[in-house]
């Protein structure tokens, strides 16, 4: 007999994964585009995302459209105590959509504007993710199985210091996707913006790591630490989860290390690791809530028979969802030049 409601939860997990590591460096690319020289370069930074950037968000569809059919309940809660920053983010989202498309039609007065809508939609896209995913941590008031809070409860110190490192994480997955797919001088800028977001993202990482431990009591004693108890860490339940920031590390590591000598793909990869193991980390933090801290995956589930329904609709869709996306890496694949790009 399947467990229905825990491979929906896997699927929506993987979904969410999958678009911050693959929209967040199309959206940090947009966030380092006033720092591009000229006009040129910040063509060829389009050009490097324009084949991909589109599908990436189908991963954002996927897990937004999961949640509400698969965990009806979670998403009724959820909406109403984020309703704003998804919002903003959906705003950031047509933004850029738009500036993409018209930025290469425009002519210099206009082009100069939607370079600034580009950027200005992908950096509203980041700070709106980050004060979502803050929010979402430091949980949500529910009575009765709704939402019983405030419509600003979602905006905190926590919350702004989540959406800060959300900036300079998408800006690091940018700057190393421009190292792998740029030459020649944009790809000595980018690799400077790789080594400076990446000290961003590690003194970010470690502020909002420590300060997660008291937003919520929960995540505290999940971690081993008893905030009642001298912050002594209780090294049985803290060990094993400690491969989660070796992995984050170890990804630093590479995007630093590897930055410095020169690699072009190395870098890239180890950003993608540190996201990683941020998840992960989070994972470990609030599972099996999808309401944290109130109501859990299993409490949230639709009924069996339309989960069903949906996972074999799903199990034909994904597929082809994951198949036309290797594909179009693979065929655009490679350098971008001046010479060369998707809208040419």
């Amino acid at each position: 007999m399947l467990d229905l409601p825990l491979i929906w939860a896997g699927l929506i997990a993987t979904a969410v994964l999958l678009y911050v590591m693959l929209d967040g460096f199309d959206l940090g690319v947009g966030i380092l585009f006033p720092f591009a020289r000229s006009k040129d370069e910040r063509d060829v930074m389009m050009n490097t995302i324009a084949p991909v950037w589109d599908g990436n968000e189908t991963w954002l569809v996927l897990g937004g459209g999961g949640l509400l059919a698969a965990f009806p309940l979670a998403y009724s809660v959820l909406m109403p105590a984020l309703y704003l920053p998804v919002l903003l983010m959906l705003a950031g989202l047509i933004l850029r959509g738009v500036a993409f498309e018209f930025r290469f039609r425009a002519r210099d007065r206009g082009r100069k504007f939607w370079t600034q809508m580009f950027a200005g939609g992908s950096i509203l896209t980041a700070v709106a993710q980050g004060l979502i995913l803050g929010g979402f941590i430091q949980g949500v008031t529910v009575e009765d199985g709704r939402f019983a809070g405030g419509p600003f409860d979602w905006l905190t110190p926590y919350t702004l210091l989540v959406a800060a490192g959300i900036v300079a994480g998408y800006a690091l997955l940018g700057g190393t996707w421009l190292m792998m797919k740029t030459r020649d001088n944009l790809h000595g800028d980018a690799r400077r913006w790789t080594l400076v977001s990446a000290a961003a993202v590690g003194a970010l990482l470690a502020g909002v790591s420590l300060a997660t431990l008291f937003v919520h009591p929960r995540i505290a004693l999940r971690w081993g630490f008893d905030l009642s108890d001298s912050f002594v860490p209780h090294w049985p339940t803290l060990a094993p989860l400690l491969a989660i920031p070796a992995l984050g590390l170890a990804g630093l590591w590479l995007v630093v290390g590897m930055a410095r000598r020169g690699s072009h793909r190395w870098p890239f990869a180890g950003a993608l690791l540190l996201f990683l193991s941020g998840y992960l980390g989070l994972a470990a933090s609030f599972m099996p809530y999808i309401v944290p801290y109130a109501i859990d995956f299993r409490q949230a589930a639709a009924p069996d028979n339309a989960l069903g329904l949906m996972l074999a609709g799903t199990a034909v869709i994904l597929p082809a969802i994951l198949g036309y996306t290797a594909w179009v890496y693979w065929v655009f694949r490679g350098k971008i030049d001046a010479e060369a790009g998707y809208h040419h």
